[in-house]
């Protein structure tokens, strides 16, 4: 059965959210007097209701944290135990079809947390291997039923938990990596993207240990005319797959510049891998650093990419993280050639598509460049927005193409 434990009961008008199955309650939304709390554990599974009792929701509750419920069903005839978590990792992965029948691809993304119905989840394949995420308490109490579900759905060789990020500390979790089934991953290990090879550290790298939300804005630099025959810079290059993307479209010359010495090793193995002999060169700096020295220098470039980390993990961030996008813009175009392109992307998602965009006009204004944007890009089909849920939708890039006017 499905173990309900409690009931929260919303104050009078904050229900619209719910009842447009919007996934979170926030502890400001409930009405403590009504709730009934006492006998949920860490973690447990409550029904969220309305000022008048009627049902809204079923989820798993934290008090500790801001964000006191995640719901997880619609329907209160759902029991949720190991059967439903099943069901609903099935129904995910199936999703995904389109993606895991193709012979040029073996790392994409299998759970998209609240975006596929399962609150605090992250499952990314890297061939037979799985990396998973448990970001939240309620989904960590589920950790050995979904563990155990992944292995019945789809026989990997190991699951490796990558849950060491800051999300947890929000959650009362202390970070949590290692295996939890099967062999270790290799170290590193090769995936295969749309036919083109790349080096992966699944046990320290970022993230589950590469960037698969950029695998359309991968595919697009393959393709692109502006790419070939470029002088490309690639900062926060991390371990070089756009550089690799840069050389296979027949760029002239890929400089990457990253704060990380390993993950440059890594990125010299993916064109060296790939058989690439494009000119590159691999600058260990901070890249605002490196970028001011090449503004008070000579070198220019034709194409520049900026794939910066998540400047704003919070509301409270926003205003110092835009001051941080409108530098690096702002050293970008400096350093674009006439007619140059630059592909410049934020991945906070306290940082909307509208206001990242006024920041890099605002970055071209003050570099006294004028610039078209040719195309707006964004996390792949793997990694979905719910539309209930526009807080899923944190990738967002775009190519500006400096003009002659």
């Amino acid at each position: 059965m499905s173990n309900v434990s409690g009931n929260v009961v919303l104050k009078q008008g904050r229900e619209k959210p719910l009842r447009q199955r919007h996934p979170w309650v926030f502890s400001g939304a409930i009405d403590a007097n009504r709730s009934k709390l006492g006998d949920v554990p860490p973690g447990g599974l409550v029904d969220v209701r309305d000022a008048g009792g009627g049902f809204l929701g079923r989820g798993y509750y934290n008090g500790d944290s801001q964000i006191r419920v995640r719901v997880l069903s619609w329907d209160q005839n759902d029991l949720i135990g190991p059967a439903w978590w099943r069901l609903r990792l099935a129904q995910s992965i199936r999703a995904r079809q389109a993606l895991t029948d193709r012979d040029d691809l073996n790392a994409y993304r299998l759970v998209n947390a609240e975006n596929d119905g399962l609150p605090g989840l992250v499952v990314d394949q890297y061939d037979d291997h799985l990396v998973v995420q448990f970001l939240t308490l309620g989904i960590n109490v589920a950790k050995e039923t979904l563990v155990e579900a992944l292995v019945g759905l789809l026989k990997p060789r190991g699951i490796y938990e990558r849950s060491d990020v800051d999300v947890r500390g929000k959650e009362g979790l202390a970070e949590s990596v290692g295996v939890l089934y099967g062999e270790p991953p290799p170290n590193p290990l090769t995936i295969t993207e749309y036919g083109v090879q790349y080096p992966v550290d699944l046990i320290t790298g970022h993230k589950t240990g590469f960037y698969l939300d950029q695998r359309d804005s991968r595919t697009l630099i393959r393709t692109m005319p502006a790419l070939a025959g470029a002088d490309v810079l690639n900062a926060f290059s991390y371990t070089g797959s756009f550089g690799v993307c840069a050389a296979l479209n027949g760029a002239a010359s890929v400089t990457s510049i990253d704060s990380s010495e390993p993950a440059l090793e890594i990125a010299r193995t993916a064109m060296e891998m790939n058989g690439l002999k494009v000119p590159a060169e691999y600058v260990n700096a901070d890249v605002f650093q490196q970028l001011r020295a090449y503004r008070d220098g000579d070198p220019s470039f034709d194409v520049i990419i900026l794939d910066p980390p998540k400047f704003a993990h919070s509301q409270s961030q926003v205003e110092a993280a835009c001051r941080g996008y409108k530098d690096i813009n702002l050293l970008a175009f400096e350093l674009l050639r006439p007619g140059g392109t630059l592909i410049t992307f934020s991945c906070s998602g306290a940082v909307d598509a509208d206001l990242f965009q006024k920041v890099v006009f605002g970055a071209s204004v003050d570099a006294g460049r004028q610039a078209q944007i040719i195309r707006w890009l964004a996390q792949p089909e793997d990694h979905p927005t719910l539309l209930a849920f526009p807080e899923g939708r944190y990738l967002k890039g775009l190519v500006c193409r400096a003009t002659s006017f």
